[in-house]
C-alpha cells in the first residue's frame, strides 16, 4: 500500500512558477514509477509527466514539454513537479500517482495509487 499527498499548489500569475511535491508513505516508494496528471473543470484527467523508479528516464506531454520538470528523491520518498512559464491553460487540479511498472505509463488506468490533488490556478 502506498499513500500519496500532494502539496505546493496555489495561485500564480501567467509566466510564474510553482513546484508541486508528492510525499509518499511506504518503504517501497523507490520501486514505483511516478506520474503527474491534471484535471481542468469539465475536462478529462490528462497525463502531464512521468519518471522511472530510478529517476533516469522522464517523459512529458507535448503541452508541458520544455516548461515542466519531473523529478524524485527516493531517500525522501517524494516526487516533484517544477512548473515554469505557467499559462492560464495550466489551471487544473494536479494529481500525483504511482504505478507498479517499469514500462512507460501515460494512461490513468496504468497507475495504482493516487493522491487527493492540489489546485493550481494561473491568472492572466
Amino acid at each position: 500500500q502506498l499513500q500519496l499527498v500532494e502539496s505546493g499548489g496555489g495561485l500564480v500569475q501567467a509566466g510564474g512558477s510553482l513546484r508541486l511535491s508528492c510525499a509518499a508513505s511506504g518503504r517501497t516508494f523507490s520501486s514505483y514509477r511516478m506520474g503527474w496528471f491534471r484535471q481542468a473543470p469539465g475536462k478529462e484527467r490528462e497525463f502531464v509527466a512521468t519518471i522511472s523508479w530510478s529517476g533516469g528516464s522522464t517523459f512529458y506531454s507535448d503541452s508541458v514539454k520544455g516548461r515542466f520538470t519531473i523529478s524524485r528523491d527516493n531517500a525522501k520518498l517524494t516526487s516533484y513537479l517544477q512548473m515554469n512559464s505557467l499559462k492560464p491553460e495550466d489551471t487544473a487540479v494536479y494529481y500525483c500517482a504511482a504505478a507498479r511498472t517499469s514500462r512507460l505509463a501515460t494512461m490513468r488506468d496504468e497507475y495504482d495509487y493516487w493522491g487527493q490533488g492540489t489546485q493550481v490556478t494561473v491568472s492572466s
